[in-house]
């Protein structure tokens, strides 16, 4: 069965998915945002957890339980600070979401939600990183049913906060997949 790729716009907080993606920090403290929102609606224990992680860094992501949510995981992507465009920051935005899609599939997940990654206060360009971000999971999605590899992973979401980044998201599945 092929994976699903949908855009919608939504509070990732309150879905029905095994997994959500957080746009953390470096330390995988609570934060503002996104990140701030997470962590309130998991409760405190998702805090201690974090605590014990010993940070992730840029380009990286790490899961934890998704406690008083409704996903039973949360995982956390630290996506890259916009410094220009000069120091990486595709790549590094694009491993955040090939390392939380392969950390869905380790665990066996079934159906992932993404947030707009480094869009808020790390101040990553909206279109650019919704490029990034369908374009990372449109070529894993790609590279996995080429190689003939069965993944759990069925559902991939990216949720976004307003109508203005689910339009970049739906524009940039549109170009991509023609």
């Amino acid at each position: 069965m092929e994976t699903e790729i949908q855009v919608i716009e939504a509070d990732i907080t309150t879905l029905d998915v095994d997994v959500i993606v957080n746009a953390a920090n470096k330390e995988l403290a609570p934060g503002g945002g996104v990140c701030g929102a997470i962590h309130a609606a998991a409760g405190p224990q998702l805090a201690k957890e974090c605590a014990t992680l010993g940070g992730c860094p840029t380009g990286e992501a790490r899961i934890t339980k998704g406690y008083d949510l409704p996903a039973k995981w949360v995982i956390h992507a630290v996506g890259p600070v916009w410094g220009g465009g000069e120091s990486g920051e595709d790549g590094l935005l694009r491993e955040c979401y090939l390392s939380s899609l392969q950390l869905a599939r380790d665990h066996g997940l079934g159906s992932i939600a993404f947030p707009a990654i480094s869009t808020g206060i790390y101040g990553y360009p909206p279109q650019r990183a919704a490029e990034v971000a369908v374009g990372a999971a449109l070529d894993d999605v790609r590279g996995h049913e080429q190689a003939g590899k069965d993944t759990p992973l069925k559902r991939i979401v990216f949720c976004c906060f307003g109508a203005d980044s689910a339009e970049l998201h739906r524009a940039a599945l549109t170009s991509r997949r023609h």
